[in-house]
Order: structure tokens, then sequence, then C-alpha cells
């Protein structure tokens, strides 16, 4: 089966040549080679990187580094700025690098969330003129997630994390998916994908998680397979969840036929980003 690994980070230590704008809940570093070996221990074929914004921001550089040296392995994804005047410019840069698949907006960490923002509005407008996913963090404002979707009908959306904020530490929050059926209702759009990742981070029980099945169904029924992406956002997990701990819960349940599990799991995924790796 395919397995494709929808978000993961790799970083370096803090030092003055690459200085960390804030920490991120792990490791002191997580190396391209450290990421692979663990993706090795568990027979992941593939990730998407995602170069973390926490330490980064807007910053690819580094993600950049470890594709040239495992691009059998990883395809990239870098957040963008909207409020940047060239940021159309930026993501037609990134579009023409080699190893890129995807852009991201931090909707969540912006001061003003709007979807009238002119310049979200330009992300994903360019997004959609260079067939370009645009993965959208937007826990606690899926609203206005919604109103970006319906007006940008050719822009394929991903939503980050199932559109629910999830914890870098214990405890899991008291109601985890109390959020959940305002991210039902952007089922509706079709330009719109959900990545189930982190989900195991969101669980009251011991691995392997069995109460996530109920909620987790209902965003498969919603969404189709065809629209659901697995994956572990490690390294934000590691103070909650091994590695192998985010994979085997998709791979060992029997509440999902074979046939949806391998769509989850990364085919859905390898046709939404048009990127498998080398392995697949």
């Amino acid at each position: 089966m395919l397995t494709i690994d929808a978000q993961v980070h790799a970083y370096e230590k803090d030092h003055p040549g690459r200085p960390w704008a804030a920490v991120l809940a792990g490791p002191p570093e997580v190396t391209g080679d450290e990421m692979v070996a663990a993706m090795d221990a568990v027979g992941v074929d593939g990730a998407l990187l995602v170069s973390p914004y926490t330490m980064y921001k807007y910053d690819a550089s580094y993600a950049l580094d470890v594709y040239a040296k495992h691009s059998d392995r990883f395809a990239l994804i870098k957040p963008v700025d909207p409020s940047d005047p060239g940021v159309v410019e930026t993501i037609e840069d990134w579009v023409e690098t080699e190893g890129t698949v995807a852009i991201r907006i931090m909707m969540a960490y912006r001061d003003a969330a709007d979807a009238d923002d002119p310049g979200i509005h330009n992300v994903l407008q360019a997004a959609g003129r260079l067939s370009f996913p645009v993965n959208l963090l937007c826990w606690s404002v899926t609203e206005q997630a919604a109103q970006l979707a319906a007006a940008n009908p050719d822009t394929q959306i991903v939503l980050d994390h199932l559109a629910l904020k999830q914890p870098f530490e214990p405890p899991v929050p008291d109601e985890p998916f109390a959020e959940l059926p305002n991210v039902l209702k952007l089922a509706q759009y079709e330009n719109v994908a959900i990545k189930i990742t982190g989900a195991c981070t969101l669980s009251k029980e011991p691995f392997p998680y069995d109460d996530l099945w109920d909620p987790l169904g209902r965003i498969f029924d919603a969404f189709g397979f065809e629209r659901c992406l697995w994956g572990t956002d490690w390294t934000r997990a590691v103070n909650l969840i091994t590695y192998e701990q985010g994979v085997e819960p998709f791979r060992l349940t029997d509440r999902i036929s074979e046939s949806d599990k391998a769509a989850l799991m990364g085919e859905s995924l390898a046709k939404i980003y048009k990127w498998k790796p080398a392995s697949g």
C-alpha cells in the first residue's frame, strides 16, 4: 500500500546562520536524515515536507536543502505571506522550483483572519491560475474558510489538521471535536480536501486510539476518501505520541475497507498534489 505522510517537518538546531523565530514543540532538531529514518522504520514511502512556520516563518531554505538530498522521498510546501505585496511573484517562483507541490496560508495565526482580505484572495487566485494547491491552517476560522472556498472554486484548498486546534502537549482538550460540525460544513465545497493529520493527538484513549473512529467516520462520510489525506504532523505531535503511533492505527483498523484505507494513506494525496515518491 502506497503510504505518504501528508505533513512532516524537518529543521536544524537554532544557529546564527538560520535562526529560529520561535520554538516549536519537539526535539532540538529533526534533520532530513532523521525524518527519513523515522519513515523507513515504519514503512512510510514518502512525505510532504512542510517548512515549519514557527521556526522559519516564510523561509523554506532548510526544506530545500533536505529536498536536495532526499528528492526521492519528499515534496515541498512553504508558507506564504498574504500581506506581502510581492506574494504572487513568490508563488510563481515557488511553482517553478523543483520538488514543490503547494503553498500554505497560516490563517489561524493572522491577527485578522478576514475572508475579504485582498491578500488572501490574491494568494488563492494566483494558486488557482497556476493549478497549485493551497494548504489552509484555519482552526477557529472555518466560517471564513468556507467563504474563501466559495469565492475561489477553481483553487484546490486542503484543510490542515482536520481544521481543528490540536494540542502541542498533554492534556488533550476536554472536547477535542467540539468544532467538528463547523468543519463538516466545508465538505459542500468540491474544491476542499481535508488532511487527517495529527488526529491521534486528539484521542483520550491509549494506542490504538479507538475513540477517534466515530468522529473521523463523520469526516470520511462528509468528504469521501478521495478528499481525505492521512498524515502525522510530525514533529509537532512528539510530546503526545511516537511517529509509529501516528501511523499504525490507520493500518490496523478494521473500521474502513482496504480500498478506502489505500486512498486515505496515499492514493488521494498523490492525485490532489500530483506527486508520489520515487518508491511509489
